[in-house]
């Protein structure tokens, strides 16, 4: 009865291993799908790095489309402005000052804010010293302000220009 049951493990008599060669063949056919496989997933990713790159690029020309049509504006009111050929110097301040606070609108729309640091402590981050001069504030302090600086989301995109305390 022992037999029996070893003999079972075997194949029986109607099976037939497969041969060498249809082993090989599948073999060749399961190769050929994987092969198939990476290609078409190494094409999608090249798709997918293009596609990337290309918005990419279309976000860099475009980014500043949107800022672009405020300042449109702003440019408008200084034709407008400089047109008038009656202007009386009160009027011409006047526009400038609208000007002004629609460029500054136009600002605090895209986040840029301005560096006005005077009576601050010295920041080289945010402030480029021009020159030290004898004050009754503290060393290293901001005395006056030459040129504001601008910052985009926190962001220097210029520093202010400043004249710093020596202290006393």
């Amino acid at each position: 009865m022992e037999q029996n049951q070893d003999n079972s493990a075997e194949a029986t008599p109607g099976e037939v291993m497969p041969s060498l060669e249809e082993l090989l063949q599948a073999a060749e056919r399961k190769a050929q799908e994987h092969y198939d496989a990476w290609m078409y997933a190494k094409a999608e990713s090249e798709n997918i790095r293009r596609r990337a790159t290309e918005d990419v690029s279309k976000a860099q020309k475009f980014a500043v489309e949107r800022f672009s049509n405020e300042v449109l504006a702003v440019k408008d009111s200084l034709e407008a402005g400089l047109a008038v050929e009656t202007a009386t110097v009160e009027s011409f301040k006047s526009g400038m000052e609208l000007t002004l606070k629609q460029l500054s609108s136009v600002f605090e729309k895209f986040n840029i804010a301005e560096i006005n640091p005077v009576g601050e402590k010295l920041d080289p981050h945010k402030h480029q010293a021009i020159s030290m001069i004898e004050s009754e504030l503290p060393a290293n302090t901001v005395v006056s302000v030459m040129q504001k600086g601008y910052a985009l989301n926190d962001r220097i995109l210029r520093p202010a220009l400043v004249l710093v305390s020596k202290g006393k």
